[in-house]
């Protein structure tokens, strides 16, 4: 396993050994002692989420506040995407930047994204299968999100705008200002 801690401390980028032979592949997903090992902390995941997306789907940025607030594990099952975590740790020395790697199901990279952060995706397939480990249980009353397209953030998604797919709850979304001013 290769992991990289991103420029935003506790944020890694994780790629498995991936074993191929003639009938095709196996690696190990996720292992909790190994995991914990690289990443310098105790983590206890019990929630796995899936969504399925088509291209140009955003979904973006949600977080959990407080005592709900959430670590996850993100990877691709099938398809490719753009995924962005942005540190909003007011403590930080990165707080208010983001980092984005594409993830998908040719490459096998997961992407783990501390407590304290705002994450989101962009489908760059035609269908992507979308998966995740979650550190603590979804609470809808904690939930908090900022704009895709936040002008502060000024995330490059490299995709036209005029092509996303967004929910109408993410449509509204307040920006980095609104909530952080």
């Amino acid at each position: 396993m290769i992991v990289q801690e991103t420029h935003l401390k506790g944020c890694f980028i994780i790629e498995p050994t991936i074993f191929r032979d003639e009938r095709g592949y196996f690696m190990e997903a996720f292992n909790l002692a190994k995991f914990c090992e690289v990443i310098g902390s105790e983590v206890q995941f019990v929630q796995d989420n899936e969504s399925f997306s088509r291209r140009g789907v955003v979904r973006a940025f949600h977080r959990q506040l407080g005592s709900h607030a959430q670590a996850k594990l993100v990877r691709v099952l099938s398809g490719s995407v753009l995924d962005v975590a942005i540190d909003l740790r007011e403590n930080s020395g990165t707080f208010g930047q983001h980092v984005s790697v594409e993830l998908s199901c040719k490459n096998k990279k997961q992407l783990y994204v501390p407590r304290g952060f705002a994450h989101g995706f962009l489908a760059l397939s035609d269908t992507v299968n979308f998966f995740y480990k979650c550190d603590n249980y979804y609470q809808k009353e904690s939930e908090q999100g900022i704009i895709y397209n936040d002008p502060t953030l000024n995330i490059d998604w490299n995709f036209p705008e005029n092509e996303m797919i967004l929910s109408q709850k993410d449509q509204k979304l307040p920006t980095f200002k609104e909530l952080f001013s």
